[in-house]
């Protein structure tokens, strides 16, 4: 259950995306695979490469997917940018 409410603050957090400018790579699919990515990975790591059952999910569960969610949107930004940077370098 835990993995469900990563996924859906990772889709929540995402879709606030719109707002930046679009320099991740692949787009706006890419941010979105960047941020469910993220919190699956944030969420894994810190619960002790394991996934809580329904009783051990709860209100830090939801928190813990924030920075995961970031910090995924952060990777595939600067991927993105860098890529975007290198392609009006060359021409």
């Amino acid at each position: 259950m835990a993995a469900l409410v990563w996924i859906m603050v990772a889709i929540g957090l995402w879709h606030f995306t719109v707002y930046l400018p679009d320099r991740f790579w692949q787009g706006i699919v890419g941010a979105f695979l960047g941020a469910v990515i993220g919190a699956m990975i944030f969420g894994f790591l810190l619960n002790g490469l394991s996934i809580p059952n329904d009783d051990n999910t709860n209100l830090v569960q939801a928190l813990v997917a924030v920075p995961g969610t970031a910090i995924g949107l952060a990777v595939v930004y600067f991927i993105g940018a860098r890529q975007e940077d290198a392609v009006d370098s060359s021409s």
